[in-house]
Parts: C-alpha cells; sequence; structure tokens
C-alpha cells in the first residue's frame, strides 16, 4: 500500500453498513467528507470501539511509540505477519483496534518502458461498497487531540491478480468482520484471526489507472478517481 486513500461519502454511508443499531457516543458531520486524496501525517476519520458503542474521531494517520519519536517518520502501516508479535506496535495490540472506513485506495505501478514513471490506479470493491481497513491506533480522552495519537492501517500480502498492483494491500474487511474487529469481547485470538484470515478476496476489487494529479497531497476532487481516458 502506497499511502493515499479516499474517503469521501458521508459517515452515515459507513456507519448504515457496518452498525446500523449501534450507539454513536460522539457527534459527526451529516455532510460528505470528501476526502478524496487522504495522505500520511493528515488527520481523517475512524472508527473505535467505546464503551457502550462506538466513536467517530479525526486522528493523524501514522502512528510510533514514545522511544521512536523522531528517529523516523511514523509509520503509515503495519505488516499483519509481526503487527502481534513485534515490539514496536505492542501498545497497540490488541486493544488498540479501530477502523478506518474508505472508498478505495490508490498505488502506483512503475512503467516496464521507463522506470521513473509510474501509474497511479485507484482501486475500490466492484460493488463500491464502503470499505473497512483494519487499523491499531491510539486515542487519549480529551477535547484537543493529543501529539502522541495516530493510527496506522494493517497491509497483507497481496493475492495473484492484484500482485500487478502492488505487492502489499490493506486488510479491507466485511461489515460483518468489521463489528467483530471493533467489539470489545472480541479475543484478541479471534482478533488475530480475522486479521490474518478474514480479508475480502481479490476477486471482490475491480482497479483502474487514474491521473497523476492524485500525486500532490494538496490536490483533492472526484477527478482523483475518474478512470484514466487514454490518449
Amino acid at each position: 500500500m502506497c499511502g493515499r486513500y479516499s474517503i469521501y461519502d458521508s459517515m452515515d454511508h459507513y456507519l448504515k453498513e457496518l452498525a446500523p443499531k449501534q450507539l454513536i457516543i460522539n457527534g459527526y458531520d451529516i455532510w460528505p467528507i470528501e476526502r478524496y486524496n487522504v495522505a500520511p501525517t493528515t488527520r481523517v476519520e475512524i472508527i473505535r470501539p467505546v464503551e457502550d458503542g462506538i466513536s467517530i474521531d479525526k486522528v493523524r494517520w501514522g502512528w510510533s511509540p514514545f522511544w521512536a519519536k523522531g528517529k523516523r517518520p511514523d509509520p503509515i502501516n503495519a505488516r499483519v505477519e509481526t503487527v502481534m508479535t513485534g515490539k514496536f506496535f505492542k501498545e497497540l495490540w490488541p486493544h488498540g483496534r479501530m477502523l478506518a472506513p474508505a472508498n478505495g485506495w490508490f498505488e502506483w505501478v512503475k512503467d516496464a518502458t521507463d522506470p521513473k514513471k509510474k501509474q497511479p490506479f485507484f482501486i475500490r470493491l466492484r460493488d463500491e461498497r464502503p470499505m473497512f481497513f483494519a487499523a491499531l491506533g491510539q486515542v487519549r480522552p480529551g477535547l484537543e487531540p493529543d501529539e502522541r495519537d495516530g493510527f496506522v492501517i494493517i497491509t497483507a500480502d497481496s493475492d495473484q491478480g492484484m500482485v500487478d498492483i502492488h505487492d502489499r494491500r490493506p486488510v479491507v474487511l466485511s461489515a460483518e468482520h468489521a463489528r467483530e474487529w471493533v467489539d470489545p469481547n472480541t479475543s484478541a485470538l479471534r482478533a488475530e484471526e480475522l486479521a490474518r484470515e478474514c480479508c475480502l478476496d481479490v476477486s471482490e476489487f475491480a482497479w483502474y489507472p487514474v491521473g497523476t494529479e492524485v500525486g500532490n497531497v494538496r490536490n483533492q476532487g472526484a477527478e482523483l478517481i475518474a478512470p484514466l481516458i487514454p490518449e
């Protein structure tokens, strides 16, 4: 996963798919989010479990433990193969489980004739349902954002068929499995199973080339996810 994704519908759109009967603890805007080019370090909506319900928070994409701060940029992704056992994300696993709702994500593919050129692709579900990325993060209580807070998206190997786009992809959960992921009663063992075995199959995704404008983090708008029309 190269580090850009889109979340552009209203939060109601994702919540109706995920948890239509769940109590939402805090308020959120009813307007479309319209973030077509979410980049690392920006604050974006995530869904996390809280006592008696779920909470919608804007959280910085990227996280490091206190002892790693400043040594390198905060990672934005965590490999499913090591996230549960490694030292780096020990503070987040398993109680920092959350979801990053999305409509799709971007990957860049090297040009076969010119490796300096890369073609961006947009990847979404074939039926255009909301996506739910399995994520881990930290959100401290308080009215103001805490600079130590953040989240990472869990990634796995791309299955055959998507590997031509990229060798890694986010762990995208169905609404049913996403509900389990953020359920506090879900055991660590079951959460590990969800992350390792329940990513939606590659056959459920579609992808197509888009314009290079998405490479500029300042660019936003629906044109960024429009299929590229060959010249």
